[in-house]
């Protein structure tokens, strides 16, 4: 299942409590052209609404939060070399995976979402 968060990350929660974690294409179209990607390191204990990282973009340094709790299992390198992955295909893009997964309350549907963003 895919929720958000109203901090703008998307995460693919999995039946085995593992999980990827990215950022909305909402996110990426407000910050424009992505530079650089700052991720955690593998074996990383993150925590339901903390900072993991960072994204910079030609406008600003924006924090990336986590959306649920979980030890980082993978990063995605990919997007260390290239963040403009992130703007071609957000959803795609996942900045890192996750397992022992603890689901956070306040997660968004995608219709929920769609209409927060709305209501912005």
């Amino acid at each position: 299942m895919l929720y958000y968060a109203k901090s703008h990350e998307w995460v693919k929660l999995n039946e085995d409590e593992t999980a990827s974690i990215g950022l909305s294409d909402y996110a990426q179209k407000e910050l424009g052209d992505l530079v650089f990607v700052n991720l955690p390191m593998v074996g990383d204990e993150l925590v339901a609404g903390a900072v993991f990282g960072d994204v910079e973009s030609v406008k600003a340094v924006s924090d990336v939060y986590s959306p649920v709790s979980g030890e980082v299992t993978e990063i995605n390198e990919e997007l260390l070399d290239n963040p403009a992955l992130i703007n071609e295909a957000a959803l795609d893009a996942w900045f890192v995976r996750l397992n022992n997964v603890e689901s956070a309350e306040g997660l968004l549907t995608q219709e929920e979402y769609d209409a927060y963003i709305a209501s912005l």
